[in-house]
């Protein structure tokens, strides 16, 4: 069984004998600082230029290089060896020497300086020393890399802010997640360019105490880069820390050069406890729903009865025209407010009652094509022109047809109402990842950025006479698919809502 070979030396002289002195020594059994009978594995070159193409080809550890060579100098020649091997050391050795010359080959970075007519065992323990120090720089090595693959590969955000609250380290998860590369977040004001101004005091207060040594409870923040990717920002929950030194003497108290952060995403959590806060709601809200529906009914019905006889007994009274038309433009008013009223009726109910749906091959591309047609003449009559981009294969999913035929009504109407003034509505239908995808855009005035958190809530509406449920509705049925749908907006530009289905 062969032993490890403890290193590998370069031995880089023109002296034949010299050369051949030296690998007698290193070949040998050591003794000195080294496990057994263990042996040095030994290269020889007698120029420079052959040193470096051996360094380039193998792995050296140590390389004993003679002042003086045919080519160069060997203090010349200490930057272009470490650069073919960066852990490689070097051993100077020469006859003739100065302290000027030791002191400027220690300065270019040579590990060692030894006059010839030295002894073997010196050259020896000189030799183990370099190894040693090259074994740890490997370690060293090792371990910073292993650091960073844990710092750019961990599913956290990790950032680390100087004592300006600059940024000094920025791992790939926080890159990806505000679309910047890592390179050029290094040395930018941190709170100013990813937290927004209503989450900058709070998280500034906890770093400080951080950098001061104190223990600090999570922050929670928004997170953006607002040059890169404009919209909806992320919430991230950060733990702060750091490792504050030893006061010095004459110091009432110590600060960290470095606060690291460690931050984890939670917007899909936030998200899933709004959605789960709003069925509870909902749960409540169908309840009292179903219990109040049939007496709200009723009402309704004998209101919108008399209202039909009271309009024929108005044809039966003698008065004058003028009259007669003005009570008949209140009892129209009357009248379009009650079906108002059984309007949002019909859809808090659809909205409350836990309903399942059906599941079926659905192709949604002609479903869709089905609605626009269906909304042709609104969106003639207001000046609006319909695009239409449909994929001809695999746009089919499994699903309600009649509940989707809703959600995509819904939308074509809010987006045909957008357009007060005539526009431009775009429809694509097409599919990619298992999922049927429809995007709907207007040219509309757009929604406001401060209510795109609201648009899906009940109740919640910015038309005059909307109801509010019409897109809380949609949200609902696309759940129940297992699907998602995002609207994304810009105001004065218009909306775009894209629904996915699943076609499974």
């Amino acid at each position: 069984m062969s032993t490890k070979l403890p290193g590998v030396v370069l031995i880089v002289d023109d002296n034949v004998e010299l050369v051949g002195s030296l690998q007698a020594v290193l070949s040998g059994p050591s003794g000195v600082n080294l496990p057994g009978e263990a042996r040095f594995e030994t290269l020889t070159a007698s120029r420079g230029a052959d040193a470096l193409a051996i360094a380039r080809s193998r792995v050296v550890d140590v390389a004993i290089v003679d002042v003086k060579l045919p080519d160069t100098s060997g203090v010349d020649l200490i930057t272009p060896l470490k650069e073919a091997c960066p852990f490689c050391e070097v051993v100077l050795i020469t006859g003739f020497a100065s302290m000027d010359a030791a002191l400027a080959a220690l300065r270019s970075g040579a590990f060692a300086f030894v006059l010839k007519s030295f002894r073997p065992e010196e050259l020896i323990s000189t030799v183990a020393q370099a190894l040693t120090k090259v074994t740890l720089k490997r370690e060293r090595e090792e371990l910073e890399t292993r650091y960073r693959a844990v710092v750019q590969l961990t599913d956290v955000l990790a950032v680390a802010l100087d004592s300006k609250n600059s940024v000094a380290l920025f791992n790939r998860k926080a890159a990806q997640l505000s679309g910047i590369d890592a390179d050029k977040a290094i040395g930018k004001p941190f709170l100013e360019t990813w937290i927004p101004e209503p989450d900058r005091s709070s998280l500034r207060d906890a770093i400080e105490e951080a950098r001061r040594g104190m223990r600090t409870p999570d922050v929670e923040t928004a997170f953006q880069y607002e040059d890169v990717r404009p919209g909806e920002p992320r919430r991230v929950r950060w733990h702060l820390s750091s490792e504050v030194p030893p006061a010095q003497a004459g110091q009432v108290s110590a600060e960290a050069d470095l606060v690291y952060g460690i931050g984890i995403d939670v917007t899909e959590r936030r998200l899933l406890e709004k959605r789960a806060a709003d069925a509870e709601a909902l749960s409540a809200m169908g309840t009292l729903a179903l219990n109040l529906a049939h007496e709200i009914r009723n009402p309704l019905n004998a209101a919108v009865l008399q209202l039909h006889l009271l309009g024929k007994d108005l044809g039966k009274l003698s008065l004058e025209a003028e009259v007669r038309a003005t009570l008949h433009r209140r009892t129209e008013i009357v009248g379009d407010e009650i079906h108002r009223l059984n309007r949002l009726l019909t859809e808090f109910l659809e909205l409350a009652r836990p309903r399942g749906i059906s599941r079926e091959p659905v192709h949604v591309a002609r479903l869709v094509d089905d609605v626009l047609d269906l909304q042709r003449a609104m969106a003639e009559g207001v000046g609006v022109r319909i695009e239409r981009e449909m994929a001809a294969d695999g746009c089919v999913a499994m699903g309600d047809r009649e509940k989707l035929k809703q959600v995509f009504i819904n939308l074509v109407v809010n987006a045909i109402e957008a357009m007060r003034t005539g526009g431009t509505l775009t429809v694509r239908v097409y599919a990619e990842a298992g999922f049927v995808i429809v995007v709907i855009e207007d040219t509309g005035l757009g929604i406001e950025p401060t209510l795109m958190t609201n648009v899906f809530d009940p109740f919640f509406t910015t038309k005059e006479g909307g109801t509010g449920l019409g897109l809380s509705i949609v949200r609902k049925i696309v759940d129940q698919h297992g699907g998602r749908v995002r609207i994304d907006s810009e105001r004065g530009k218009g909306t775009r809502v894209t629904v996915e289905v699943p076609t499974r």
